[in-house]
């Protein structure tokens, strides 16, 4: 597991007049997030960047996903089970933080493609995605981009470069996450209740009506970037820098459980190979 590296010192995030430092609360997760975890070189694969979970020799994900979890906060079990016939991801919440990341170098453009299977069987009491008290979630798939920091508004840039000074870490400068959630309608997009560094994308919303409770997502991640981060983009495409699947359930105090089968991520660097490949075939 991975946790934050001294001299970071939670309590001064409680601290009175310290607001600035209490709002990067959410950005120092994804400083833990990143810190030590191995990089995938997306020129060394083809169709995926992503090690897959059925890989696994055991119930621990595979070396190259990263456990990661804020202090004094009980951690989201991860483990790799058996289920419906298939090697996949189990991930179990109970008042807990936690997400499990996979570090990758990807560049962004029309043909960066991210799919993935995932259902879940419990949701969370009392989640509302709008309000810091509410918000946790069963289920989600986070994706970390890499923006030029001169390209945010001021005060953005000084709460990403606090929690950079307070981590030690390269913290992305935005982060969206895929949510599954009980109430929250499919199709809405919204900024974080703790950030504007991270936005979240509604994909499902209730109980799936699929056999099995399975549901199928394939996602152009361009696409969806620009819905959430246009406003502050404008028209640049930065690197994908992580990708990571998350549960928490520390603001409601509740639990919660969902799956994951293995994740395609795609891209450019990935095609340009493939085409190399087949044109040495063809020659």
């Amino acid at each position: 597991m991975a946790t934050l590296r001294q001299p970071f010192d939670p309590s001064v995030l409680a601290s009175p007049g310290h607001l600035l430092l209490r709002l990067t609360l959410p950005l120092l997760a994804a400083a833990a997030a990143l810190s030590g975890a191995p990089t995938a070189r997306a020129e060394e694969s083809l169709a995926t960047t992503l090690t897959p979970f059925a890989s696994a020799q055991g119930a621990q994900p595979p070396a190259a996903w990263h456990f990661a979890t804020l202090p004094g906060k009980t951690p989201t079990q991860f483990e790799v089970t058996q289920l419906d016939g298939h090697r996949v991801l189990k991930v179990e919440s109970n008042d807990s933080y936690g997400n499990l990341v996979h570090k990758v170098q990807v560049p962004l453009d029309a043909s960066t493609s991210l799919s993935w299977r995932w259902r879940v069987d419990k949701f969370i009491d009392g989640v509302d995605l709008h309000s810091r008290s509410g918000d946790d979630g069963a289920a989600k798939l986070c994706v970390f981009f890499n923006l030029a920091t001169d390209r945010l508004p001021v005060g953005e840039q000084l709460r990403l470069a606090a929690a950079r000074k307070l981590s030690g870490e390269d913290v992305p400068s935005e982060t969206l996450c895929y949510v599954w959630d009980a109430k929250a309608a499919a199709g809405e997009t919204f900024v974080n209740a703790f950030t504007r560094r991270i936005r979240m994308m509604v994909l499902r919303s209730g109980p799936s009506t699929s056999p099995g409770g399975w549901a199928t997502e394939q996602r152009n991640v361009l696409a969806d970037y620009r819905r959430a981060f246009g406003d502050e983009a404008a028209g640049a495409t930065p690197d994908i820098s992580a990708i990571a699947v998350s549960a928490d359930a520390d603001n409601t105090h509740g639990s919660g459980l969902s799956y994951f089968t293995d994740l395609s991520l795609s891209g450019p660097t990935a095609l340009r190979a493939q085409n190399a490949a087949a044109k040495g075939t063809a020659e």
